[in-house]
């Protein structure tokens, strides 16, 4: 069997639907690919941290050669036949323990895969191990005591962010064709933004994340997809859609198959609402918002109509609002870990415990309040929604900083008052449900740091806001084109 590309540097280039291409017709074997990936693991992932508890060589291998005995009969399971694929460590996947980058949780192993999981399985992909993540999830900085730090593709020196990391650095160093993650608070899209990759945040119930023990509150977290380029990134998120009966609040209208355009014709009269830092609410370090007033240029260039528009909500509110959401999701995950009984509280990460000592005090008044106002922040998105197609603003309010600090506590000379208030820019799509995928803009004027635009579009708009990002794609191919060294 003849393998097109020439070298292992060029076959892991590929994005994922040209390399699953070259194995349906037959012009690559399972085996080859698995070579150049496992080779180029070995070779680079020390440096970076991205992928963790990779399997033994000799059975990713003879599922390789199990993929192609498939093909030699005719048999294709889909697009990810025989492609490896690395689990976001949130997600179970059989043969893995999923430790959430927590030592307390080393030998977790599953006793089933996620949905997620087996989706992707079902369309041929080979899982090959985990990718890594902040401990328990918790920050966008993605470290532990665990595996080490994750760090940033482009420049060792600073965070890949989080809490999808290692799967943004994985994808962007070339060490997995495609990636899935998921988000809470900008988890797809800050380490996306600071890996020069697309990370996309699914509309609420887009990607049911299952099993779990509540399918009710729970919500705010979603599994989705991580991509070099946009074509994968829909067909990852095609195949890891869908309704659930387990999960009732899962979308049941199918997002089917993306139609990409091949040209700029969705941004004609595109209605982009920018919101910029706030109206100054926002720390937003210097350059930031400059590079992404750029790229909406460029947008405006191909006939989008860019507004400068007031956010429709109190943002320092939604904050306090934001807040109580997150300690009641976020503490329950601590306080199992301390009804164990052979755990101590200096065991777990003080971010962590933080949020869970916040939530002590949590009344189901004070809970309740916060959904009302969560409720009317929604419906305040909706009227906004009626006059533009999409919501603008940044991705990250920072620069990636130091793989030493546990996080920024001041950006642009303002004091952050809590470990996450340096994200809040992610929380606006997250409170809504709605759709919001990050978009690589221009690099640090020193070259090595890259930053992301956040496009947020409306209530279960996936596929819209897909077909926006494919004609970005398209007006920015020569930044697009850039690769970390």
């Amino acid at each position: 069997m003849t393998q097109t590309p020439s070298t292992e540097d060029a076959l892991v280039a590929l994005d994922a639907t040209a390399l699953s291409a070259l194995i349906r017709e037959r012009k690559l074997s399972c085996r080859e690919g698995m070579q150049a990936y496992l080779a180029r693991i070995r070779r680079v992932n020390p440096t970076y941290t991205a992928i963790v508890n990779l399997a033994a060589d000799e059975g990713l291998l003879a599922q390789a050669d199990a993929r192609d005995a498939e093909l030699a009969r005719g048999e294709w399971r889909g697009w990810l036949h025989g492609i490896p694929q690395a689990i976001k460590d949130t997600g179970h996947a059989l043969g893995f323990p999923t430790t959430y980058g927590s030592p307390l949780l080393a030998d977790a192993m599953p006793k089933e895969d996620s949905l997620m999981t087996a989706r992707m399985k079902a369309a041929g992909c080979i899982v090959i191990g985990k990718t890594n993540m902040p401990e328990l999830g918790l920050g966008s900085h993605s470290f532990n005591t665990l595996f080490g730090a994750t760090r940033n593709a482009w420049d060792p020196a600073v965070s890949a962010g989080g809490s999808s990391g290692g799967a943004a650095v994985a994808l962007a160093q070339r060490l997995l064709p495609v990636a899935d993650g998921s988000d809470f608070m900008g988890s797809l899209r800050n380490p996306a933004a600071w890996n020069h990759i697309f990370g996309l945040r699914p509309s609420q119930g887009r990607v049911p994340f299952l099993p779990s023990a509540e399918v009710w509150v729970g919500l705010m977290g979603t599994e989705g997809p991580m991509a070099r380029s946009v074509r994968d990134l829909a067909r990852l998120l095609e195949t890891q859609a869908g309704f659930d009966a387990r999960a009732p609040l899962s979308i049941s209208t199918p997002l089917g198959t993306v139609d990409l355009p091949q040209d700029t014709k969705p941004l004609k009269g595109l209605r982009v609402a920018w919101w910029g830092d706030l109206q100054g609410h926002l720390a937003m370090e210097a350059g930031l918002l400059e590079r992404h007033e750029r790229a909406l240029k460029a947008m405006a260039a191909e006939g989008a109509i860019v507004e400068t528009v007031a956010p429709p909500f109190d943002p320092e509110a939604l904050w306090r609002t934001w807040l109580v959401w997150r300690r009641a999701l976020a503490a329950p995950r601590v306080a199992a870990l301390l009804a164990r009984g052979d755990v101590r509280r200096e065991d777990i990460k003080p971010e962590a415990l933080w949020e869970y000592d916040q939530e002590q005090g949590l009344s189901y008044t004070e809970f309740q309040s916060a959904s009302t106002a969560r409720t009317s922040y929604y419906l305040s998105m909706l009227e906004l929604f009626k006059r533009y197609d999409v919501v603008a603003l940044p991705a990250t309010q920072c620069w990636p900083f130091p793989t030493e600090w546990r996080w920024p506590k001041t950006v642009a000379g303002r004091s952050m008052d809590t470990y996450h208030r340096w994200m809040e820019c992610t929380i606006y799509a997250t409170l809504a449900g709605l759709p919001a995928i990050s978009v690589p803009v221009e690099l640090h004027d020193n070259g090595r740091w890259p930053a992301g635009l956040q496009l947020i579009g409306p209530p279960q708009g996936d596929a819209a806001l897909l077909k926006v990002t494919a004609s970005y794609e398209l007006v920015q191919q020569a930044l697009l084109l850039k690769q970390p060294c």
